[in-house]
This record gives C-alpha cells, structure tokens and sequence, in this order.
C-alpha cells in the first residue's frame, strides 16, 4: 500500500478498519431495556417515540451526530486511499473528534431520557448498557488518535481548536442576541426566530433614553486624548530608564514597578477628592488626567524593547552631532514599530473599556457618560428585560473600533529588529 507524501505509514495502513466504524454503529446493540436489546437504530427509534421526555433531543442528536460524522469519516478515509490528499486525512481527523463528541453526548442523553421514563435504575451503566456502545466509544477515541497520527496532526491543534471555539462563543451568543428582534432578557434559545438590525438602528437614531453616539463621542474623545499622552510619556520614560545612567535610576524603577504592582482603583478615591479639589470632577478633562497620569507606570515592557536595540546607534549618531532628542525621535522610534503599537493599543483599549473610573469620577452627569457607564444603566433592574438586545447590539458596536484597530496594526507585531536596522 502506498502511503501519501507527509503520512506516518505505521499508522496509516491502520486507517481501514475506522471506516467501518459507521456500519457498527448502526447494528451494535447500545442498550437493553424491558428484556429488549436495542442498537443503533433502535435507539434513533426509541428516542422518537419519547419525545416528550426530557432528554429525548440528545440520543437524537448524538445518534444522527455520530452516524453522520462516521459517514464523512468513512468518505474521507475511501478518498484519502483513492487520491492520497491528506486534506481527506485532515477531514477525517475532524470527523472522528466529532464521532467521538456525539458517542458521549448519546450516552448522557440515553441516561437522561430513560431516567425520565423510568426505563433505567442508577445501576444502568453495569446492567443496561451493551457492549456496542463500549466498543464505539472506544473505537471512536481511538480512530481519533490513530488518524492525528496518521496525518502527523498534532493535539496541540485540537486543543487550540476547542479553546478557539470557547472563546468565541460568548461573541457569537452576544451577536445572535443583538440580531434578535423579540424582546426580553432571557430566552431558552440562542438563534433568533426574528433577525433583524432594529436593535442597531434604535441605538444610533433613537435617543429618546439613551444617547448611545453622545455616549460613543465622549469615549473615543477620552480614549484618543489619552493614548496619545500616555503613549508619549510611556515611550519617553521607558527610553530615558533603558539609555541614560543618572543618580537614583534603580531606586525609580523598582518605586514604579512596585506601584505598578497595586490596581488602580485602590486609590480612586483619594484621586476623585484632589480633583475635585481643582475643580476638575465630573469632566472629561479629568478622565484624560486620570488615565494617563499613571502611565509611566507601565514603562517596564518598552524599556524591555529598547534594551535591545543596540546602543552602537545611538553612539554613532552623537559622534555624527545628534541630541539626545534626534536618537530618540530620528532613530529608535523608526526601528520601534512593534512596541509603539503595542503602547498604542494599551493604552487606548483601556480608557475604552474602563466602568470603575468613569462611574466615579463622572457621577450622576449622564452628559459625560462613556460607553462603558451608559451600556451598564442599560441592563439595571428596571430596564435589563426591555433593553437587553439593545444592549447587546451596543456592545457589538462598541467592540467594532477596537477590532479594526486590532487587525489594521497587528501586523506589526512580526516586524523584527534586524530588518529594520538593515534598512
């Protein structure tokens, strides 16, 4: 048997034998219940009858689920043979990861649903269940790590897939709730029955009680003044601690870094009463104050950068006449995009998405409020089960600006060093 360029052939003369998987599961018996012995087919027919019954939906769902990830198993293992393309190998990895999911979904929904029916005892693993589920159960497992081995797939691509998948879940379930245009806060569903974009439309036009682009206005006023200071006084600070030597250094670094150390918010308070001291509470003004008088703070993870840019530069550009001022601006910062945009979306992501200063510092004037302060008077008691979609449909909004910024910058990040010293 020839084995497709990039396969573990130890492994892929296995794969022949998880093709078979599907038809097994069709006629293993799964289960035993009233002196009967029910297989897979049996059991899509039981769960039928009990659609009443809590549960029922799972050995569907898991019955079908198995039975049509086998079969793309199946189909993808015959066309791999056929064509030697590993992208078939790659299918069928997936497809047994599934297999497997939907083998121990239909065990809990077997559970599940006979308990409801009273069709099982509390012993039903050791008495009811057959031998075929074991056998499947374990097949599919097994057929999984067989064809990752196969195709040289490593699991650290699984996990990360299923990290992926739980990480995006929250976006999708917060998205499908904006689109939905039924009202109330909670609902047994995810997909709406009505998709619609009213929620959008009332958030943007609609500010007979909520001013969301007044609201918007003021956080993307406060969060661009305060990127561009603080990014100035992070970047100056981190060059001047990283080049020049002077008396007392280390004692300023560790005193910043042990600041660093303690939230924030630990010290609203006493920031709250010295502006209003000044006169400065309740404005916007403050906020910028607030969010970028502490930045230097931060100066550690730039400092790290400069560290490494060799001081040879700076040297030859002093020989050459430079300031202190030309190296920093003529020279480092060229070479410094990947941590200028790190700095850069920092600092602007925090004010952004700050709740705890705002709502202390602005109060009750709601003229000021920002994004953060006017989504959370969305979902208060009295307004969370008529306004929720909008609120979701805010907060898809509210996440639009930061994700552009993301995706246009980020590649930044893989720019290296050398390259830009070459030239």
């Amino acid at each position: 048997m020839t084995t497709p360029k990039g396969f573990n052939s130890k492994y892929y003369r296995l794969l022949p034998v998880f093709a078979l998987l599907p038809v097994l599961l069709l006629f293993l018996p799964y289960v035993s219940t009233g002196g009967k012995s029910l297989n897979g087919l049996g059991m899509l027919k039981a769960a039928g009858e009990f659609k009443n019954a809590a549960g029922a939906v799972l050995p569907i769902f898991g019955g079908i689920g198995g039975l049509v990830a086998g079969l793309v198993a199946a189909a993808a293992l015959i066309l791999l043979f056929i064509f030697r393309n590993k992208v078939f190998g790659y299918i069928a990895t997936f497809a047994e990861a599934f297999f497997a999911f939907f083998e121990v979904a239909s065990f809990f929904g077997i559970k599940k649903m006979f308990d409801a029916t009273e069709g099982f005892g509390s012993d039903f693993m050791i008495h009811d269940l057959r031998a075929g589920f074991w056998v499947l159960l374990i097949a599919s497992i097994a057929g999984l790590w067989i064809t990752m081995a196969a195709n040289r797939f490593h699991t650290e691509y699984i996990i990360l897939t299923v990290m992926s998948v739980i990480w995006l879940f929250p976006v999708f379930y917060i998205t499908m709730t904006a689109l939905r245009q039924e009202g109330s806060f909670y609902v047994n569903y995810i997909m709406p029955k009505q998709p619609g974009l009213e929620n959008f439309k009332k958030m943007i036009f609609d500010d007979s009680k909520f001013h969301y682009v007044r609201w918007f206005k003021n956080t993307l006023l406060v969060a661009t003044l305060s990127c561009i200071v603080s990014s100035l006084i992070v970047l100056q600070s981190a060059y001047v601690l990283s080049r020049i030597r002077f008396n007392g250094r280390k004692v300023i670094m560790n005193l910043l870094l042990i600041l660093g150390m303690f939230p924030g918010f630990m010290s609203m308070i006493a920031v709250y009463y010295i502006l209003k001291g000044m006169g400065l509470a309740q404005s916007l003004v403050a906020l910028v104050l607030v969010y970028s008088g502490s930045a230097s703070l931060s100066y550690y993870v730039a400092k790290g950068f400069f560290d490494t840019v060799p001081k040879s530069l700076d040297e030859a550009a002093c020989i050459d006449g430079a300031t202190k001022w030309h190296v920093f601006t003529k020279i480092i910062m060229p070479l410094s995009k990947p941590i200028i945009i790190y700095t850069v979306l920092t600092s602007f992501m925090g004010p952004w998405a700050d709740y705890i200063f705002a709502s202390v510092i602005l109060g009750d004037k709601s003229d000021y409020y920002t994004i953060a302060m006017g989504l959370f008077n969305m979902i208060s008691m009295e307004n969370i089960d008529k306004y929720f979609t909008q609120f979701a449909a805010g907060a898809v909004l509210i996440s639009i600006p930061i994700a552009t910024l993301f995706i246009s910058l980020q590649k930044y990040y893989v720019e290296g060093l050398s390259g830009s010293v070459k030239g």
